[in-house]
């Protein structure tokens, strides 16, 4: 069942919020956003994306060293970032079940850090920088939850899918 996985690019910051943006379209309360990737590659800008489509006013920052911040919107957003965790563990010391709460919906940025805490069904985001700038986005739905909803989620990030993203500007249109 996990074969599917949709790849998408986006060329700048405001495609990678944009990007968020579809995918808090169609979130719930008790849904989990894990992503991963390079350092840089867009991670916060895409929560930040979300979180503005899902009603949050104030300014989204990175809670590295707050390891999780609470924003209220239209849904109530859990954003948990286990960069300086060393395990899963540590996300369970701090009290997993305060931050995983089926009330909130929840983003962890570098999730591949504590993937032990985490419930059966939850949605992967992968960010790479490409050497032209351009980010490489991989989005995996993990558990059957998740796969239920894949025809909504192709629905919803079609627009970012490589074949309609729009022009390359690396292109040779002359």
């Amino acid at each position: 069942m996990g074969e599917h996985e949709l790849r998408l690019l986006a060329a700048d910051e405001a495609t990678t919020k944009a990007v968020g943006a579809a995918i808090a379209r169609i979130l719930v309360p008790g849904d989990l956003v894990g992503l991963t990737g390079d350092l840089g590659a867009g991670k916060t800008r895409l929560v930040q994306g979300a979180l503005a489509a899902l009603g949050v006013r104030e300014p989204v920052i990175s809670p590295t060293f707050m390891l999780v911040r609470e924003y209220e919107g239209d849904l109530l957003a859990h954003h948990v970032d286990a960069y300086r965790l060393a395990s899963a563990t540590e996300l369970e010391d701090l009290g997993v079940e305060e931050v995983f709460t089926p009330d909130a919906v929840v983003f962890v940025e570098w999730v591949d850090r504590v993937l032990a805490a985490l419930p059966e069904n939850w949605l992967e985001l992968v960010l790479q920088t490409r050497p032209d700038e351009v980010r490489e986005l991989v989005v995996r739905p993990h558990g059957p939850g998740w796969q239920a909803r894949y025809e909504q989620l192709e629905a919803a990030l079609g627009p970012f899918t490589g074949a309609t993203a729009g022009p390359d500007p690396f292109a040779d249109n002359g």
